[in-house]
């Protein structure tokens, strides 16, 4: 009923930033110890969406811009695994945007790691919610998701890395894993990774993007502080990395996980479902209904 298939290698254009992000997740899950048979991957739509493909332990190819329900809906049933949500910013800018809101507001405890190339590399170019100005005839101001993300009450850890300095990536994402592990709910990591063969922004982005430990005064704990720090930076031509805003422990919301399985008694993984274990249920339902 289930086949085991070995990780393949990635088909992605040579140089494309994804490959990154690759390292940087391998980097970040070994760095916390997580075992393949712990882990779940679940892919989105476009180059990035293939990325559980090339690496060990479960894998889940969503539907276009669904990806975070479905990550949410893995985590909810069984909370012991590692889960996480990778996609690009055409999947879940776009189509799935509203799903990238409501898993802010739900904080379950998954990362989410959206691949940023600002346009839609697989389908030739075209583009994306967050390309500037002009590229491939785009009219529309680009949209940044980390200050989406920092206007949202419940969410707790907002980073942002460059796949051309993957080390600080991993480490990135590994504090994000680390986040769900202490069951801090959803943990939002975006990813600068160049498209080399219809939008190459390595060079441009070296030169844009600043750490905001370099800011002065910039404080990650204070939601209100972080936003307007982002924002400055943006507003000077700027792009805001690292990790962007973490409150300490006592503000943080509460994660779904640990409010809803409380309520409901066990994960549905571990329940059993077998017909003896649950006659009594079936019959006293079955007497409910004459």
């Amino acid at each position: 009923m289930t086949e085991t298939l070995k990780p393949v290698a990635p088909i992605w254009c040579p140089g494309c930033g994804d490959f990154g992000v690759l390292a940087a997740v391998k980097r970040a899950l070994k760095d916390l110890n997580v075992p393949p048979e712990e882990t779940v991957l679940i892919g989105g739509i476009g180059c990035s969406g293939s990325i559980h493909n090339f690496m060990d332990g479960y894998g889940f190819h969503s539907l276009h811009g669904r990806l975070l329900p479905t990550a949410v809906g893995v985590k909810l049933a069984n909370p012991k695994l590692t889960v996480l949500a990778i996609g690009g910013d055409g999947d879940g800018y776009a189509i799935g945007m509203g799903h990238f809101v409501h898993t802010l507001k739900k904080n379950a405890d998954i990362t989410y790691i959206v691949m940023n190339n600002e346009t839609y590399g697989l389908t030739k170019g075209q583009a994306s919610p967050t390309a500037p100005l002009g590229f491939s005839g785009n009219v529309e101001t680009p949209f940044d998701a980390t200050l989406l993300a920092l206007s949202i009450p419940s969410a707790g850890y907002i980073a942002r890395g460059f796949s051309g300095a993957p080390k600080e990536a991993g480490q990135l994402i590994a504090e994000a894993l680390r986040f769900n592990q202490e069951r801090h709910g959803f943990a939002f990591v975006e990813i600068l990774s160049p498209c080399v063969t219809y939008n190459d922004t390595y060079k441009e982005w070296r030169e844009q993007v600043q750490s905001v430990e370099s800011v002065p005064g910039y404080d990650r704990t204070d939601r209100g502080k972080a936003f307007a720090g982002c924002l400055n930076l943006l507003s000077s031509g700027k792009i805001p990395t690292g990790l962007l805003y973490r409150p300490d422990d006592a503000h943080l919301a509460p994660a779904l996980d640990g409010v809803l399985l409380p309520q409901v008694g066990r994960a549905p993984a571990t329940v059993d479902i077998s017909l003896e274990a649950n006659r009594a249920g079936y019959e006293k339902l079955l007497s409910s209904l004459t």
